[in-house]
């Protein structure tokens, strides 16, 4: 049964204790999707001159490249030295897929799915051998916690996971609407409708607004 869990790693130990260390004020945020060998990682918080200073003195990091930028924080494609503990290529190896996963104040939030509470065993007691401890802030079964909770239907819920997997969220989208649609086998238009109102019962159930505070007529569910 497919779990989701949320986990705390300390940055010390992860390649990316000496960033923290150097500027305190870094926050990273991790990139989905990247075409390289490395990880992609948006920095933000001190100046650039500031971050790459703290690249170029970091002993747990290899090579790495600018790839963005976005206001006041920039994407970095980052390769670890071999011997520094990838927390990342771990969370693969034991079948996970990270969803998210963002730092700051030397701490790392990663939110991963996998596909039994198992793996979630096995992660934990790896990172806990390599002296990485994860602490877990939240562990559920998506069958505990459904997507009727959100307000979506069924198939609204499985295009927007669709969506995620295939990267339409990203920036830049790595599937454009048309492709995506092909996928799940419906039209361009069908994909839209869903879409949109996933969004509005996401937009209504978070925000705690009744459909009564609305000015449009409650949409039909799909």
């Amino acid at each position: 049964m497919t779990s989701i869990a949320d986990i705390e790693i300390p940055a010390d130990g992860t390649g990316t204790n000496e960033l923290f260390n150097a500027v305190p004020s870094l926050t990273c945020e991790m990139e989905r999707v990247i075409a390289s060998s490395g990880h992609g990682l948006w920095l933000s918080g001190p100046s650039q001159e500031a971050i790459e200073t703290a690249l170029d003195e970091a002993g747990a990091i290899g090579a790495y490249a600018l790839i963005n930028s976005d206001a006041d924080r920039w994407l970095y494609d980052i390769e670890f030295e071999p011997e520094t503990i990838n927390v990342f290529e771990v969370v693969l190896e034991e079948g996970g897929t990270v969803l998210s996963a963002s730092a700051s104040s030397d701490t790392w939030l990663l939110s991963i799915r996998f596909a039994d509470r198992e793996s979630v065993s096995s992660l934990y007691d790896r990172l806990d051998e390599q002296g990485v401890t994860p602490t877990i802030v939240r562990l559920f079964n998506l069958a505990e916690e459904t997507h009727s909770q959100c307000g979506l239907t069924t198939r609204q819920y499985e295009t927007l996971v669709a969506a995620i997997d295939h990267g339409y969220f990203e920036i830049p989208r790595e599937v454009s609407m048309q492709e995506l649609s092909e996928e799940l086998d419906i039209s361009h238009q069908a994909l839209s409708e869903r879409l949109r109102r996933a969004y509005r019962a996401l937009v209504t159930s978070e925000l705690n607004v009744s459909e009564d505070d609305t000015v449009a007529p409650p949409m039909p569910s799909d």
